[in-house]
């Protein structure tokens, strides 16, 4: 089984893209991995994350 978190960040390619990476390494490092991202119509950034439920 496995378990889904929404990261939802204002994002922007000129500020914030080192922060952005350390906080998906630190969510990698809890055994969460990307599955998908998506741009919302507010012009920010949403990020799914996956990871099994039971580890």
């Amino acid at each position: 089984m496995k378990e889904y978190k929404i990261i939802h960040r204002k994002f922007s390619w000129s500020n914030g893209r080192q922060k952005f990476e350390d906080e998906i390494n630190n969510y990698a490092k809890q055994g969460w991995r990307v599955a998908s991202t998506y741009q919302v119509s507010d012009g920010n950034i949403e990020v799914i994350l996956e990871r099994d439920k039971n580890r």
